[in-house]
């Protein structure tokens, strides 16, 4: 084994997301992302790739409503790989009530996505990324 070697982690096991209102959070993602594949009382945990998100209740009073400029995640996005995934994902929002930005292009990287905000006033994108 070389101790001088770097080694740097292969993928983003898991991101752990405070929510007030683990039924509303529910609802809300999975219309984005389906089913969820565990739920107990007080959190909920979905799949995406290889990544799990989990959604448990936050009992502590928040400090003030969920702002994205201030320090701490600005945004999730998930990522499609063609126009016409995107697109159909822009028309479950509409189909389920979801109030969302559209298709927009990212000024910086050149690429398609939507942006819209969770129950608890998070942010999330879908994003363009072409394999």
């Amino acid at each position: 084994m070389n101790l001088n070697a770097m080694m740097y982690p292969q993928f983003v096991e898991h991101l752990v997301f405070r929510v007030a209102d683990v039924s509303k959070s529910e609802r809300f993602y999975t219309m984005l992302l389906g089913q969820p594949p565990h739920r107990t009382e007080d959190s909920i945990m979905y799949q995406v790739g290889d990544t799990r998100l989990f959604f448990t209740r936050c009992d502590q009073h928040s400090p003030g409503p969920y702002e994205k400029e201030q320090v701490g995640l600005n945004h999730l996005a998930f990522g499609v790989r063609t126009l016409e995934e995107l697109q159909m994902i822009q028309a479950q929002l509409v189909r389920a009530g979801i109030s969302n930005s559209g298709i927009k292009k990212d000024h910086y990287g050149q690429k398609e996505f939507i942006w819209l905000d969770d129950p608890d006033n998070m942010r999330v994108e879908f994003y363009l990324r072409p394999a």
